[in-house]
């Protein structure tokens, strides 16, 4: 992948109270955003051959990919400071990737306001997934690889509004509205192995909650050959991209 296809951007966010960094891949194309893993940071889909396994995508002029610092996922399994803050700072991440992150990558887009795709692997689906569902003003789909999405028990199995606000399945059997109607006209692939620390049954969790309010989704169980690692990411992305584009 050539360099000259790849720009990092870093500013101080008032709203999670630390620095954050968007990297972009690619010149023209739908604007996807990859969450990187629990603990991964803006270039972590880079180093695990992500980007390159979208090669193609991305020389069609088919995708631009962006991708930013997990400062949430890093706090909850580090489980670093006390739990409230933690869950407050989940909160506020996703409120830093719709007022910062999403404008940050319309401006590239040439000020385009464009749809974005999430998407992302484990803790990131569970981001994609998340984000899609609390903004679907900006998200038009989300791809959840390998993801886990009861995200309680990284919080020692506490509850706070902030909780709540930024977990799908504790907000969904309550959404009405405008946000739903629009996040009826999205889509939400579910994408897991059966192998190694794999859980198809978070999926399928998911898929229930998502379901229930008229949400179109599905799940794709990959089965016991594809295990929880960036082998199996590295397949699953480019194809659903070329799906969804």
């Amino acid at each position: 992948m050539s360099d000259s296809l790849k720009v990092a951007e870093r500013w101080f966010s008032d709203r999670i109270q630390r620095h954050i960094s968007v990297v972009r891949w690619g010149a023209v194309g739908a604007p996807v955003l990859v969450f990187p893993s629990a603990g991964g940071d803006g270039e972590e889909i880079e180093r695990n051959g992500l980007v390159d396994a979208c090669g193609p995508l991305l020389a069609e002029g088919r995708v631009k990919l962006y991708s930013i610092d997990s400062a949430a996922g890093q706090a909850m399994v580090t489980k670093d400071g006390p739990v409230e803050h933690r869950m407050w700072l989940l909160n506020q991440f996703q409120e830093c990737v719709r007022w910062e992150v999403v404008p940050a990558i319309h401006a590239d887009l040439g000020g385009r306001a464009i749809d974005v795709i999430a998407s992302g692997p484990s803790i990131g689906a569970f981001n994609a997934v998340a984000v899609l569902c609390r903004y679907p003003d900006v998200f038009c789909a989300a791809i959840g690889m390998s993801g886990t999405y009861r995200i309680e028990r990284f919080y020692d199995e506490a509850w706070s509004q902030d909780l709540y606000h930024a977990a799908p399945l504790q907000f969904l059997p309550g959404l009405e509205g405008p946000q739903l109607d629009r996040l009826r006209q999205r889509r939400v692939v579910l994408a897991s192995g059966d192998g190694d620390w794999e859980d198809v049954g978070s999926s399928w969790q998911m898929a229930g909650a998502l379901g229930a309010k008229g949400v179109p989704n599905r799940v794709d169980n990959w089965g016991p050959q594809w295990h929880h690692q960036w082998d199996t990411w590295r397949q699953m992305l480019p194809q659903y991209l070329r799906e969804l584009t």
